[in-house]
């Protein structure tokens, strides 16, 4: 199952692992204000037992730089987030296993997986417009964790402020006036990293024949997420079950290495273990 924490909604769902979609149809939630850790552990916990997921493995994502379960930042939530053992939180609130990942890097995940970004090379920047801007960046399907560069500095401003899309909503703009905003932002990435690619998600994606003919001279092919903004629920759950391969082949490992002729026997290193789609069912 996969949980996707943003800063105005909460929303999971199990999630089809051989398809990458949805199992069933989600359950969001609105984000508690304030968005403290216990107020937001609450919250996810209606979501994942709206679905009698107790005790099963559960992948959440955070909009926040995140390392090893812990959240460092807290761009768009309450700042008590900061430096909190959330996989621990979450997974004594829930009773489940639970794997944090960085919001956009979840969305990038599932959209190189199964989405717009499948089968491409080079540098490919997903880009996820809400709240604030998330980014997800691979270098030949390689992930480059916690980029976050919706906090570049963009006309004096953090580039979010000005081209989120609730910059739009807070200041009344057009699609027009939004997409030169953007369009700017979209320059200055281009600038810094020349990507082949962008992908556009968040909730906007499904709105995109609205703005993204409206942006110009941006060498890279731009296209909307094809998962929209269910990729990720759909990245937290592939995290989930990656963790889990993880620690399958870290405790297979420890109980054949005391047994007789398995010292020279090489490693491997299961699949799963890379963010790809697997086959299965739900997860």
């Amino acid at each position: 199952m996969g949980v996707d924490i943003g800063g105005s909604g909460i929303k999971g769902a199990p999630v089809d692992l051989a398809r990458g979609d949805l199992a069933v149809e989600r359950f969001k939630v609105l984000t508690p204000q304030p968005s403290t850790p216990e107020a937001v552990a609450e919250s996810v916990r209606e979501v994942v037992d709206s679905f009698g997921w107790s005790g099963r493995p559960v992948g959440v994502t955070f909009p926040g730089v995140v390392t090893s379960g812990t959240t460092r930042t807290a761009a768009n939530v309450d700042k008590s987030w900061i430096d909190v053992d959330t996989a621990a939180l979450l997974g004594e609130r829930l009773g489940s296993p639970v794997t944090v990942v960085n919001d956009a890097d979840a969305a990038g995940i599932a959209e190189m997986t199964f989405g717009a970004g499948r089968g491409r090379t080079g540098t490919v920047i997903l880009l996820t417009f809400g709240t604030g801007i998330g980014s997800a960046v691979f270098i030949d399907g390689r992930l480059v964790p916690n980029t976050e560069l919706g906090h570049l500095e963009l006309a004096g401003h953090e580039a979010e402020k000005r081209a989120s899309t609730k910059a739009k909503d807070d200041h009344n703009l057009s699609w027009h006036s939004w997409a030169h905003r953007v369009q700017r932002y979209l320059e200055h990435v281009e600038m810094l990293f020349s990507p082949e690619l962008f992908v556009i998600g968040g909730g906007v994606s499904r709105k995109a024949s609205k703005f993204l003919p409206l942006i110009e001279g941006i060498k890279a092919e731009i296209v909307p997420a094809q998962l929209l903004n269910n990729a990720g629920i759909v990245g937290a759950a592939m995290a989930a079950r990656t963790a889990m391969a993880a620690q399958a082949e870290t405790a297979d490992r420890a109980g054949t290495a005391g047994r007789p002729g398995t010292a020279d026997r090489p490693a491997t290193r299961d699949s799963a273990a890379a963010p790809t789609a697997g086959a299965g069912s739900a997860d």
